[in-house]
């Protein structure tokens, strides 16, 4: 496998950003981020993790020893439960909003970028081959407009052995992909069959961000150490393009809502930054309330009025 092409953040210009991610479906910026505030964020995050015995008590939480008899990963309750608490942390949805990153992000979609709402952690156990995360594209879970692109962001120095991203490096240019579904609790393009130009890959260090188009098809490496990985990937996209309203809100019936997430934050800056800001949805507000009384099943209509009365 070939080794990630990387751009120094000194060295970065809109068209070489741009350049990048039109030919390879990627860039790798390094030392964007201050180590500062990627440390803050793995502090807070090591701390519930800790709480929750799934590092080794004997050594510093920030060194995520981890505790191999507490493996678990989604959908197990456990794991759902403790990805909660992280998810609640206030400084976890401040890092995509870092000023440097928010330039690139310029750089790349104009004037008006629109951070999602939702990042993701990835809270990974090693040597747990189940939760690898397999090929696939981010188009596929996300909807909307395609032209949005992912941040990868390793919240500590991820060496090979960690089990950081890899890319297919030209893979964006040939449209959706097949994803397989069956039997799956992820969806993924079955082994083998992801068109591309060659994979790519490498160690990726806190403070640098992997960027990525959300038709570039994309997978973990499997995580081979004694140590949890733990990264953000959060989503960005120019303001004027149309965001399917799943990125805003909770669909779900496990009553997870933003009034509980900010319950315990210290500032209102975050808190429904959204809502201030023209989007245009797809569907629209009205086209999910017009499902929420004529989907076929009661199921897909409840989760239809939970999406539009957190629209309200």
């Amino acid at each position: 496998m070939k080794f990630f092409h990387e751009i120094k953040a000194c060295d970065i210009t809109p068209s070489t950003l741009q350049s990048e991610i039109s030919s390879r479906g990627y860039v790798l910026i390094r030392g964007l981020l201050p180590q500062k505030a990627v440390s803050s964020v793995l502090g807070d995050v090591t701390k519930v993790l800790s709480a929750a015995g799934w590092l080794l008590p004997d050594h510093d939480p920030q060194e995520r020893k981890a505790d191999t008899g507490a493996a678990c990963g989604d959908p197990d309750p456990t794991f759902k439960r403790v990805y909660q608490e992280v998810f609640n942390l206030e400084s976890f949805h401040a890092l995509p909003h870092q000023p440097a990153l928010r330039e690139v992000m310029k750089m790349l979609v104009g004037e008006q970028p629109f951070v999602h709402p939702k990042p993701i952690g990835r809270l990974i156990f090693p040597r747990c081959e189940r939760l690898v995360t397999h090929a696939h594209q981010d188009y596929e879970f996300m909807g909307g407009d395609p032209e949005f692109f992912t941040v990868w962001i390793p919240l500590h120095d991820c060496p090979v052995d960690v089990g950081p991203l890899t890319i297919l490096e030209g893979s964006h240019r040939f449209g959706v992909q097949y994803h397989e579904r069956e039997h799956l609790h992820v969806p993924e393009i079955p082994i083998g069959e992801a068109v591309g130009d060659g994979w790519v890959g490498g160690h990726v260090n806190a403070g640098d961000v992997l960027i990525f188009h959300s038709l570039t098809v994309h997978a973990a490496s499997p995580n081979l150490s004694d140590q949890l990985r733990i990264s953000l990937d959060c989503r960005f996209q120019d303001a004027r393009r149309a965001l399917n309203p799943s990125n805003l809100v909770f669909a779900g019936e496990s009553g997870k809502s933003w009034e509980k997430t900010y319950a315990g934050w210290h500032s209102d800056d975050l808190r429904f930054y959204w809502k201030t800001i023209p989007l245009t949805l797809k569907p629209s507000k009205a086209e999910l309330a017009y499902l929420a009384e004529t989907a076929e099943s009661p199921s897909a209509r409840a989760k239809y009025a939970r999406m539009v009365s957190q629209l309200d």
